[in-house]
């Protein structure tokens, strides 16, 4: 009887980033599955839609006429999570709870005129010019606020209100949860280590290559040793840029290239518009020129298991213990690899 290993029994790993534990439980892919089955996302062929908010020559909800815009197209949020003069609120209270005020604004960033396309079906160049209004969101933006998210909800499954391919910029005065967890791994592991952690974590993945997904010069593609999600991804920057600005003209072309090539894989792995959150982390503009321990990151994380149809939900044990996943990272690695990004 061979003997079992990883693979095949429950363990945990522990997040980097963030310092969270998540528990593997690779038996239980083999599960028969009587759940939700989600309708499949049909592709959108439309080039352009009368009734899309975010279409060119098209009224948004507000009545303003969008521009007739040739390739992006950023305006701001009509309906924004955070507020320019959202601290002149009194908020002091003498109860137990507390409260701060925040102040921040947001964008939207539409990436191309077709309503019907997506970054995986775009032409590289196009990308590239995507990519250049990333940075350029980032250094403006940062120059007035402590942190700049750039992200993208693709499909209606991850809670998209238009399938319009576009992306969303929010600004704020403060460093969310998640990027000051980040920051607080990425200097902690400096200062013991004397090293950057994402630059370690690339050299180790590149030397085992069992979770590696693409990789080019200026990035690495991989789904991380940590991954929550059935297919996550980590997208890594090579070299010393802490922030989107950081990149040159050859980052970015390799960025728009290795892009295009993760999400073609992404789409070709159940033949389907692959929906995900997507979302970069840099170092927060709050920190100034301290940013020798960050690397600049991107995230993906798309919530289909088993087809086009199944998806992965967070509950139970998920919700109220710790983060749990089935399929191994390495398998989810090789099949990603197993996909030729068409």
């Amino acid at each position: 009887m061979p003997t079992p290993t990883i693979a095949d029994l429950p363990h945990r790993r522990r997040n980097l980033l963030t310092g969270e534990w998540l528990l593997v439980s690779p038996h239980r892919a083999k599960r028969p599955w009587r759940g939700e089955a989600s309708p499949r996302t049909a592709i959108v062929m439309l080039s352009h839609d009368p009734g899309c908010h975010l279409c060119p020559g098209n009224a948004r909800a507000t009545g303003e006429i969008n521009p007739a815009y040739p390739d992006t197209f950023i305006f701001p949020n009509d309906f924004a999570a955070l507020l320019a003069t959202g601290s002149d609120v009194d908020l002091s209270t003498d109860s137990i709870f507390e409260i701060a005020a925040v102040r921040g604004e947001a964008h939207v960033i539409c990436y191309a005129p077709d309503h019907g396309t997506t970054l995986a079906r775009m032409p590289t160049t196009d990308v590239g010019r995507v990519i250049d209004r990333w940075c350029k969101l980032s250094v403006e933006l940062g120059a007035r606020w402590a942190h700049v998210q750039l992200f993208e909800n693709k499909g209606a499954m991850m809670g998209a209100s238009s399938p319009h391919p576009h992306g969303q910029a929010w600004a704020s005065d403060f460093i969310p949860e998640v990027v000051a967890s980040e920051d607080a791994s990425q200097r902690r592991w400096l200062g013991e280590r004397g090293t950057v952690l994402l630059d370690d974590v690339v050299a180790a993945e590149v030397t085992a290559g069992e979770r590696l997904v693409e990789s080019n010069d200026h990035w690495v593609a991989l789904v991380p040793h940590w991954a929550a999600w059935p297919f996550e991804t980590l997208l890594v920057a090579r070299g010393d840029a802490a922030r989107l600005e950081d990149l040159g003209g050859a980052a970015r072309a390799a960025l728009a290239d290795i892009l295009s090539r993760l999400l073609r894989r992404y789409d070709g792995l159940f033949d389907c518009d692959f929906p995900y959150s997507m979302g970069w982390h840099g170092a927060p503009h709050a920190l100034g020129d301290d940013t020798a321990h960050w690397r600049l990151h991107a995230h993906f994380f798309p919530p289909l298991l088993r087809s086009a149809t199944v998806r992965k939900h967070m509950v139970g044990f998920e919700l109220l213990a710790e983060t749990q996943r089935d399929l191994t990272p390495e398998s989810a690695a090789a099949r990603l690899r197993a996909v030729e990004p068409k």
